[in-house]
């Protein structure tokens, strides 16, 4: 009996070193709130903007480059909010495609052989596969519940239109889901749109290093 119980003290330590390893620290889950408080209410702001959606290829600076200021697409009002947050995804994304190229679809869909830190972070299905790298992939349901405030969504608009947006923490007076911020035409508008599409994916981003 004696031996066993001896035995048994370091399956107990392993378990208890990988419960640690699984569960995100406490400190974890406060930054991870604290930023998604950060970037919803970065989201928000992008409201207040106004913005033509122009869709024409532009050649920006590198890192930290944008479209002037009045011009964008969906992915825009997403890149915007998050360097609101200190998170460029410009340089994020191109820094990924420079190292995983054939994981984007960029040659098959777009027939470019290299990655191209003007338009690449600009696309959706580029930002879908950074995402699924960097990111957490979340289920995609009918259930309103399960998108939370600061989660990526992205749809298919019909025809193989692409089209991306961002989980908001205001709900309308007549219903009980999360409004989401996009721009599919007429600027950055906060709408009650979640499930207007067909879903195509869900996720969630802190960032690098969260």
């Amino acid at each position: 009996m004696e031996r066993k119980s001896k035995a048994a003290v370091p399956c107990l330590c392993l378990i208890v070193f990988a419960s640690a390893l699984a569960w995100p620290s406490n400190a974890t889950l406060s930054s991870h709130e604290d930023f998604t408080r950060r970037l919803v209410a970065a989201a928000l702001e992008r409201t207040q903007h106004s913005v033509r959606y122009v869709s024409a290829y532009v050649r920006i600076p590198y890192p930290g480059g944008d479209v002037p200021a009045d011009t964008g697409v969906c992915t825009d009002e997403i890149i915007r909010s998050y360097r609101a947050v200190g998170v460029d995804l410009q340089k994020e994304v191109h820094e990924d495609m420079l190292k995983n190229f054939a994981s984007y679809p960029n040659k098959r869909r777009w027939l470019l052989g290299h990655p191209d830190s003007n338009i690449d972070h600009r696309r959706v299905p580029n930002l879908m596969v950074f995402f699924q790298r960097k990111g957490e992939t979340l289920p995609i349901t009918n259930h309103a519940e399960d998108y939370s405030p600061g989660d990526l969504v992205t749809w298919d608009l019909g025809s193989g239109v692409p089209h991306i947006g961002i989980v908001v923490d205001r709900m309308p007076n007549w219903g009980r889901r999360h409004m989401i911020v996009h721009n599919i035409g007429q600027g950055p508008k906060m709408e009650d749109v979640l499930f207007d599409w067909k879903i195509t994916g869900h996720y969630r981003y802190f960032g690098p290093g969260l």
